[in-house]
């Protein structure tokens, strides 16, 4: 497994691999009651938020908030904390930065979440910044990771482009600020947003990333939750963001394995291996036909389970 935080001496709370983003939720970082009530339940990954759900007014008060509360945080839990932070151009990133990567905060998060990136450029910038304060740290090179807001036009045709920075480890679809720059009326079905979603998820998977999905408004219907939740692993997301706690344990069940897609997944590698001893090259189960490709898939769901059941590493 790979390690985010380098080594013991960088990070004395915990050592953390790499592993699947199912859930990942916001915590208005204004908010130090939010961020207490938010241990009780079980995320992937947290956000404490310095962006859109802080008013103006408040945004010294959530980074004080936040770099309060992130040794009790990374203490109590096992979350991967992830910050977000106002963009590249809003004037208050390096506020927002120095307040969290400082040398008493920065071995309790693992990287920072961004909003409205539009182009590789701006991950080069960002990019810059970073390792300035990894300097200033003394900490690792590429030891903070990103996990950047794609919510333009711009930002969804140049996907690829921007996936392929070092430091991304999933990249999240922004749905409302899209259909804002795109001048669209968003709707309850979603449509409108399937070639976003589409080339956000074919540009992450291309890049070894993970694609995490925008939240679901409506947090008081965990049915629609599902059944977006659902939509969107077909599209090969691998995750989802709550922005209510009552959220993320529907939104951890749609993206772990079921019990009947493991047991499925443990008969199709079980006929493949009887059939390789055979000597044959493919074999089939139920009369479906069973190849490299259908046991590669098997095999990723196995993989999925095993991870998802321990909290460990995908490489």
């Amino acid at each position: 497994t790979q390690s985010y935080m380098g080594n013991s001496r960088q990070n004395p709370i915990r050592k953390m691999a790499l592993r699947r983003l199912r859930s990942a939720l916001f915590v208005p970082g204004n908010q130090s009651r939010m961020l207490e009530k938010a241990l009780g339940f079980s995320p992937d990954a947290v956000m404490p938020d310095m962006e859109d759900s802080v008013p103006p007014d408040q945004k010294q008060r959530s980074r004080e908030v936040i770099a309060a509360n992130l040794p009790l945080l990374a203490k109590k839990t096992d979350w991967l904390i992830f910050p977000r932070v106002n963009g590249l151009d809003t004037g208050l990133l390096e506020d927002d930065l120095s307040s969290i990567l400082n040398s008493s905060t920065a071995r309790f998060i693992h990287g920072i979440s961004i909003g409205k990136i539009s182009c590789r450029e701006d991950m080069d910038r960002l990019d810059d910044m970073l390792s300035s304060w990894e300097s200033k740290t003394s900490m690792k090179s590429n030891t903070f990771k990103v996990i950047p807001w794609l919510e333009t036009t711009k930002g969804v045709i140049n996907a690829h482009s921007i996936c392929q920075s070092r430091r991304i480890i999933a990249v999240a679809f922004g749905a409302d600020d899209y259909a804002t720059d795109f001048e669209i009326e968003r709707t309850d079905s979603g449509d409108e947003l399937a070639f976003a979603r589409n080339m956000i998820s074919v540009a992450a998977h291309a890049s070894g990333v993970q694609a995490l999905d925008t939240p679901h408004v409506n947090f008081k219907d965990l049915e629609s939750l599902r059944r977006a939740c659902a939509t969107v692993k077909r599209m090969g997301f691998t995750g989802k963001f709550a922005i209510h706690p009552s959220q993320v344990e529907a939104i951890n069940s749609c993206f772990s394995p079921s019990a009947d897609e493991i047991e499925r997944a443990r008969q199709i590698v079980h006929a493949w291996e009887k059939a390789a001893r055979e000597g044959r090259g493919s074999t089939s189960l139920d009369g479906k036909m069973i190849d490299i490709p259908v046991l590669r898939r098997a095999q990723r769901v196995l993989s999925g389970a095993n991870c998802t059941d321990k909290k460990s590493g995908l490489a």
